[in-house]
């Protein structure tokens, strides 16, 4: 699991990521609102913690601009302030949690286990787009034109779930790395041409008229 937290107080941001690290969470973070907004759009998170005082850009508009460009992350907010207006206010602009400093890491680990899991259960059994179906449980993928199907293997499936679940997004070859191979594989990206070619020709296979399309110097993008 991918964590990204944005939160301008290193101390505590750092003890906090040493933590995630021992709960065997990969944590990337961000001591900059700006920079914090970046991440979250440019990068494939399975949860986003931020804080609502930050320099450049406070969370809440982190929130409410992520949301807008079709972010569906579970966003877990901090913030310093109790008050129930502040709270309404991050909830309203699309946060799915709310945490009051100070907070007993427990608790934090609990709301963070708890977005996991709720995400999780709202992720369908099946991803579509296109003339594609992929079902998440048998790895099998179909052409809803043709009627054909084909089970794919671990990696193949692991390439074109991240490409469906981003359809008409450019996601890079090294978050294709770290979505397939994992944090501390040292597979190469040329490990990647390999597989979308095998992609590749699943698709052609099917009779789909989706493409996995190269785009130079960024990495790939699905599209039908």
């Amino acid at each position: 699991m991918k964590i990204l937290m944005i939160e301008d107080e290193k101390r505590m941001a750092d003890a906090v990521c040493e933590l995630l690290h021992q709960e065997g969470y990969i944590v990337d973070v961000k001591y900059d609102g700006a920079q914090g907004y970046d991440a979250c759009i440019a990068n494939i998170y399975d949860a986003i913690i931020c804080d609502v005082m930050l320099p450049s850009m406070n969370g809440f508009d982190i929130v409410q601009s992520a949301r807008a460009n079709g972010l569906e992350t579970p966003i877990l907010m901090l913030t310093a302030k109790s008050d129930v207006l502040d709270k309404v206010a991050g909830l309203d602009c699309g946060a799915d949690d709310y945490l009051t400093k100070p907070f007993q890491v427990e608790e934090l680990l609990a709301r963070l286990r708890a977005l996991l899991r709720r995400n999780r259960k709202d992720i369908s059994s099946t991803l579509e787009a296109f003339d594609l179906s992929l079902n998440t449980k048998s790895l099998t993928l179909s052409c809803t034109n043709t009627n054909k199907s084909i089970r794919l293997p671990e990696k193949e499936y692991k390439i074109l779930e991240c490409l469906l679940t981003n359809k008409e997004q450019i996601i890079s070859k090294e978050q294709l790395t770290l979505k397939v191979w994992g944090y501390d594989n040292e597979a190469e990206y040329n490990n990647v041409e390999v597989y979308i070619s095998f992609t590749r020709k699943k698709l052609k296979f099917l009779g789909s008229t989706t493409e996995i399309k190269s785009v130079r110097g960024m990495g790939y993008e699905l599209r039908g």
